[in-house]
């Protein structure tokens, strides 16, 4: 069989780039595979928009029913997004044994993620996400197949390049957040409904998978402690620039034998690290490995081509198992069915870090013994306080970064820090990790 054809269902910014990739590149393609990849059939509710692709005609279809039951496409790609009719057709596609390309994060992430692995195991076809995480960074191949001999001890990254960009442009412009996600949205990094992004949720989605596929583990998205960016003002920037930090919003994941930690916040870095050096809207993964020691992968994290360029990459996987008449050879979880069990997620409450806190409080004498009796108190120990002068116009900030302390006693320090009658605001926390691990 020199011709697979492949079925679209979806034809928005990333569908139109694996199109366009698809028609531009097939002859790369085929060199590569040994196969022609045809879009034999493409369905999107809206079928008029120009695409600036010659499709053939009764290619471009509104009815999904179209690429899921027809008998000779193999590979059916879901580039629709969301959660229930994405789900619905995924396993209704994988029942008529069409091998499933997908970089849905969300639906990958959750439980509905765990009914379609098994599905496609049990029909025998290959699940392919790489374009789930990262965009064109191969992430997903990188450690189910390059490090397989490893034991993952942590990874850490940048997996948001909404939040990145917001970041770059506090830390290089001085914009506030708000200036910042405005210039994000007009440029096409940010929805116009940015909550996932900004708040962290679409950058835990991808570190519930890398979770999976890094420990063989089950992960409910639930235990990944989750903070977003919104609350980070210049003032912090300023501060973490003057005392050799930069803030990122990472995914942190670092392996203790007995549990693992999973926790997505914003993070000060030290400014030299290589992290801290990846900016506007491209992403990083640092991986830690008993073999390899760090290995940092970086790319375009989002966007058409980007995206595309890892669809098509498992795509040609699926054609070159098809051309040697094989089933998968690589596990799609990384590890074996059978091997996948439950790993307890390490409570935020039970890390220990570094902390930075900011504070308003009223410029009075005494305030910052109030404050550093009571950090004593929870066994917080004070690396250096920073107060900018005194101010006419009311509360002044004042800047504490600690020594290695635990969150629950840090949460405990700042509940009875907030209820002081010299505070103006509740104070804000940003944890500090010294190293890339």
């Amino acid at each position: 069989m020199d011709e697979i054809f492949l079925g679209l269902l979806g034809c928005g910014t990333v569908g139109t780039g694996v199109a366009k990739l698809l028609v531009d590149n097939k002859d790369i393609i085929y060199k590569r595979t040994g196969k022609k990849l045809t879009l034999r059939r493409i369905a999107d509710i809206d079928t008029k928009t120009d695409r600036g692709i010659n499709f053939k005609k009764g290619v471009l279809v509104n009815d999904a029913q179209k690429v899921i039951n027809d008998p000779k496409i193999d590979i059916v790609i879901e580039m629709i997004g969301g959660e229930k009719i994405a789900k619905e057709l995924i396993l209704e596609a994988i029942n008529n044994k069409k091998h499933i390309i997908t970089a849905n994060k969300a639906l990958l992430a959750g439980k509905n993620g765990v009914e379609i692995f098994k599905a496609a195991k049990k029909k025998g076809v290959f699940l392919g996400y790489e374009a789930s995480v990262a965009g064109c960074i191969p992430i997903i191949k990188t450690i189910r197949e390059s490090l397989v001999g490893n034991k993952i001890t942590a990874i850490s990254g940048i997996l948001n390049g909404t939040c990145n960009y917001i970041l770059s442009k506090i830390t290089d412009e001085g914009l506030t957040f708000d200036k910042a996600l405005l210039l994000a949205q007009k440029k096409g990094f940010a929805e116009a409904d940015p909550f996932l992004d900004i708040e962290g949720h679409d950058t835990a989605h991808k570190l519930a998978i890398l979770s999976t596929i890094a420990y063989g583990m089950i992960i409910d998205l639930n235990e990944i402690f989750v903070e977003g960016i919104s609350k980070i003002s210049p003032l912090d920037i300023k501060f973490a620039k003057q005392f050799g930090y930069c803030i990122k919003l990472l995914a942190i994941n670092k392996n203790h034998d007995n549990c693992i930690e999973a926790r997505v916040h914003p993070t000060m870095i030290p400014i030299d690290s290589i992290l801290s050096n990846v900016n506007g809207s491209l992403n990083a993964i640092s991986i830690s490995g008993d073999a390899i020691s760090d290995m940092l992968i970086c790319g375009q994290g989002a966007g058409m081509m980007p995206t595309a360029s890892a669809v098509i990459s498992d795509i040609a996987d699926i054609a070159r198992n098809m051309e040697a008449g094989i089933e998968n050879t690589v596990p799609a979880l990384s590890y074996q069915p059978e091997n996948i069990r439950k790993i307890p997620v390490l409570s935020i409450n039970k890390i220990s870090t570094n902390y930075y806190i900011r504070f308003f409080a009223a410029d009075k004498p005494g305030v910052l013994s109030k404050i550093a009796g009571i950090l004593g108190d929870f066994n917080i120990s004070v690396k250096s306080v920073h107060q900018h002068k005194k101010s006419e116009k009311g509360p002044v900030p004042i800047v504490i970064f600690t020594h290695l302390a635990k969150e629950a006693n840090m949460r405990k320090a700042l509940e009875n820090i907030s209820e002081l009658d010299v505070m103006a605001d509740t104070p804000y926390l940003i944890r500090i990790e010294e190293t890339d691990k």
